[in-house]
């Protein structure tokens, strides 16, 4: 799956809003070639929301280990909520992580910093987590959406 592919899916879901920082935006420069999906129905980003997934494209602070300085490398991560993330990882998102390596392609990990909230990440997602990923894209967005109306009420369009 490109960046483009993951963009265009996540957008397909209804409430869904990408939002893309870059120069002159007055977002920090090192979101700049980031992308923050969040659930918004009026089309505006949420002040006080957190993102239920993003794409990110070079290394964070504290996060080097994912190695997404290599070329044509990028991350999806997504609040997959504790439910998947126990069925993805084997083990609840406060448990001790496995010794997985943050850099690994096209396999579902636990995120190497948000995991014990239980965020699951994948770099490079590939023949192997395609589907994977498309499924806790839409999981992550139903979880943003429930938020969502548990806050404002129920959206008035169906799905």
């Amino acid at each position: 799956m490109t960046m483009e592919e993951i963009i265009d899916f996540v957008e397909s879901l209804e409430g869904a809003l990408a939002v893309r920082p870059g120069p002159g935006d007055g977002s920090p420069e090192i979101s700049w070639g980031d992308t923050f999906f969040f659930y918004a129905p009026d089309g505006v980003m949420p002040q006080a929301t957190q993102p239920f997934a993003t794409i990110v494209t070079k290394n964070q602070p504290g996060d080097e280990r994912s190695r997404l300085d290599r070329p044509d490398t990028f991350r999806v991560n997504m609040a997959a909520g504790k439910e998947a993330f126990i069925d993805r990882t084997g083990h609840a998102p406060r448990e001790p992580a496995t010794d997985d390596d943050p850099g690994v392609t096209d396999a579902v990990i636990a995120h190497p910093v948000y995991g014990s909230v239980g965020w699951l990440a994948v770099v490079n997602p590939g023949p192997r987590t395609g589907e994977a990923v498309r499924e806790l894209l839409r999981d992550a967005h139903h979880l943003a959406r429930a938020r969502h109306e548990r806050r404002t009420g129920p959206t008035t369009s169906g799905r």
